[in-house]
């Protein structure tokens, strides 16, 4: 709703002085601010202004609204930025220009607090009508005046705007220095960190370097620990046959378990030193579960404690693909690690398909290892203590093999536990590849074939071995002759043709691989068994093989009858 508060009529420029004054007694009433009440009087004259050069106009001033009614159109079209109608549309909130050029209106929106009752607009028709009527003097005193607090006002913005540039321009040094600063520092810091990625790179190629040193030592001295320890092992097996009494029986049974327990050692640490190298050979095929099961718990069940049950636990039917000797040394530890530290309540084997891969719980109800400790049992030499421990041999490998060597398998080992409750070690494997060549060392055992033992030529560098092995075959042999290197196996061979010759592969100089070929090209009649204190080497090929270690003699003279038998 419109309320009408002034109306006249723009004849000359003396009315349009006196509308501007209306217009912002107006709106000074109305509770405009001193800015807005400048902009509407501003914008009216403008308007009035353009009327009266275009002939006489009416004005009408209403709450919200004014209207500027002219006879003829304004002089609109011809109007600069500087003036009319294009000037007073960038001082209201709205202006708009009827069609045919006669009519403006304008309107500008009144503060929240703005009294509109009928009380407060007739005062304002009051004031209005009384600066309606002053001259035009006391209004261009009062434009002076609003000049002038606007120039101040801007020359206050002007220093105000100054103060800032200035400050502005110091932040900006600052800023600046800063950034330089900081670049500085940022270059030195780069350059530093390059320095210590080569540092780290130099380190890593030496460290890399020292752990194959490491497993290049362990491998180059394997023959010469193990060969001596098989050699007691032989001989505490031929005293062991001689007719001794009860006392040398048992002073050789314990020389015999204490090779024993020194060649599992070096076997141990060759094994892990393997698997740390990532030389663990590979050889998937299909593996039976709950066959492996049952093998296992047979030859865990003489080490497990009085009260203690043993039992395994397999889904009907369940099979995996990978290296089945691998996979039985891992459990084989595991199994062995749990018996050894239960001595109430069970060990469980379970094994159950989960997913994709195959899981291997082994669950005990023994001891438990500590939450802190959980961690350290898989790495090396690290033995926790605890009641059982003076009971048990260890050397603190196993474990640390076992997690290798499931890594090796493409799968993962870990431990949880809870001191007093028992432990469970989990190991979860896939299904790899399958490779249709088994491993050398998984061959299955030679039948015994029929034939006669005759000419056998030992070659081992090992001199107390080859005694030892010379000793086993006295009984089965028409003839023993000992070889220390090739050189001299081959001289032998020339004074006299062998049956069968026993040879080492790690022999000085000449090996006993490229020995192997050589008397095949040169003697066809003579078989050749190879033997080693380490598993069969790369390259063995079909070659019929003896591991030196644990080695007995019907096995030993089976093997060579049958390779001669051939022949």
């Amino acid at each position: 709703m419109s309320t009408t508060l002034l109306v006249t009529q723009l004849r000359s420029d003396s009315d349009v002085i006196a509308l501007r004054r209306a217009g912002r007694e107006i709106c000074r009433q109305l509770g405009l601010d001193t800015q807005d009440q400048v902009r509407v009087a501003t914008a009216l004259s403008e308007i009035g202004r353009s009327a009266v050069a275009s002939g006489t106009a009416d004005v009408v001033v209403a709450t919200l609204r004014a209207e500027i009614v002219a006879g003829t159109p304004f002089l609109v079209e011809g109007d600069s930025s500087d003036g009319g109608v294009p000037a007073a549309r960038r001082l209201v909130r709205g202006l708009e220009v009827d069609p045919t050029g006669t009519r403006v209106l304008l309107t500008k929106s009144l503060p929240a607090t703005a009294r509109t009752d009928e009380v407060t607009l007739a005062a304002v028709r009051r004031s209005t009508a009384a600066a309606h009527v002053a001259d035009a003097v006391d209004e261009l005193r009062v434009q002076n005046a609003e000049l002038v607090r606007t120039l101040d006002e801007l020359t206050r913005q002007q220093e105000e705007q100054r103060r800032l540039n200035v400050e502005l321009e110091e932040t900006n040094r600052g800023v600046l220095a800063m950034y330089d600063q900081l670049s500085s520092e940022l270059e030195e810091t780069n350059t530093g960190v390059v320095a210590l990625y080569a540092e780290l790179d130099e380190r890593g190629r030496e460290l890399a370097a020292a752990n194959e040193a490491k497993t290049r030592f362990l491998r180059n001295v394997s023959h010469e620990l193990r060969s001596p320890v098989n050699s007691i092992l032989g001989l505490t097996s031929l005293l062991a046959d001689s007719h001794l009494d009860g006392e040398q029986t048992q002073q050789v049974g314990f020389l015999r378990e204490s090779a024993a327990t020194l060649l599992a050692l070096v076997d141990e640490l060759l094994d892990l030193a393997r698997a740390e190298a990532g030389h663990e050979d590979v050889a998937p095929g299909p593996v039976d579960v709950a066959e492996l099961l049952d093998e296992l718990r047979g030859t865990t069940l003489p080490v497990v404690r009085p009260g203690v049950v043993l039992r395994t636990v397999a889904e009907p039917g369940l099979a995996l693909v990978t290296d089945r000797r691998l996979l039985s040394r891992v459990l084989r530890n595991l199994l062995t690690n749990a018996v050894k530290f239960t001595d109430h309540g069970e060990v469980v084997l379970r094994a159950e398909a989960d997913g994709e891969v195959v899981r291997f719980d082994v669950h005990d109800t023994g001891l438990g290892i500590p939450a802190d400790q959980l961690d350290a049992v898989f790495e090396e030499f690290v033995q926790v203590p605890n009641r059982l421990q003076p009971t048990v041999r260890g050397t603190g490998l196993g474990l640390p093999y076992a997690r290798r060597t499931s890594e090796a398998l493409g799968g993962t080992l870990v431990a949880t536990s809870r001191p007093g409750d028992g432990s469970v070690f989990t190991l979860r494997l896939p299904s790899l590849s399958v490779d249709e060549s088994l491993p050398t060392d998984a061959r299955p055992e030679p039948d015994e074939a029929d034939g006669g033992l005759g000419h056998v030529l030992v070659v081992d560098d090992d001199r107390a071995y080859a005694s030892v092995v010379s000793s086993m075959l006295r009984d089965d042999a028409a003839r023993v002759s000992v070889a220390h290197d090739a050189s001299h196996a081959l001289a032998l061979l020339h004074d006299g043709a062998a049956d069968v010759a026993l040879l080492d592969v790690c022999l000085p100089g000449t090996d006993g691989l490229t020995l192997r070929s050589t008397i095949q090209g040169l003697y066809p009649a003579t078989a050749t068994v190879l033997m080693s204190s380490a598993p069969a080497p790369a390259g063995i090929g079909d070659a019929p093989f003896l591991a030196k270690s644990g080695i007995d003699r019907d096995r030993l003279v089976a093997t060579l009858r049958r390779e001669a038998g051939a022949r």
